[in-house]
């Protein structure tokens, strides 16, 4: 293979002195399409602000801010993301996973047992489709809900100057 011509030398990009980031080239070849646009630029979001262990600490309303969507678009493709275990998600904590050798996938819900299902296997009901069930209904595990917005969190699309849309205070 000839050698590739680096077109401005002064400028070859260099690791970082601080943080950690990086994405991996299969999430374009093997995810990306199957991702709406927000999925995938959350993705993104979350592999930029993450440490070496793929953990991120930032609030929903900070991520909705910093990939300028609303709150139930963000929670949207966050659940996108759960469903191809790209991610996983507690209260507080997102961690990107590493990607699946071969574009093997796990089941969704990561073989967690949905809390519907439980309640159903002990009051003897029939089993819930699991197409029907509700993201972040899992008793444990990466599938949590999210907290509910209290009255003076953003829920639309933030105007300009807002401090929403300001990420000035987001520093971390």
């Amino acid at each position: 293979m000839p050698p590739k011509p680096i077109l401005v030398p002064a400028r070859l990009r260099r690791p970082p002195e601080t943080g950690w980031s990086w994405v991996d080239r299969r999430f374009l070849r093997e995810h990306a399409a199957h991702l709406s646009r927000d999925a995938v630029l959350l993705y993104f979001v979350l592999c930029a602000v993450a440490d070496k262990h793929g953990l991120s600490f930032y609030a929903d309303a900070t991520l909705a801010a910093l990939v300028r969507i609303n709150l139930p678009a963000l929670m949207a493709a966050r659940g996108e993301l759960l469903d191809r275990d790209l991610i996983a998600q507690e209260t507080r904590c997102t961690q990107v996973l590493s990607l699946l050798p071969g574009g093997r996938r796990r089941e969704p819900g990561g073989g967690l047992v949905q809390l519907g299902e439980i309640l159903s296997r002990v009051a003897g009901l029939p089993q819930q489709n699991p197409e029907r069930s509700l993201p972040g209904t899992s008793v444990c595990g990466p599938r949590f809900a999210a907290w509910p917005r209290s009255r003076s969190s953003p829920v639309g699309p933030f105007p300009a100057g807002s401090a929403a849309r300001d990420t000035r205070w987001l520093r971390r």
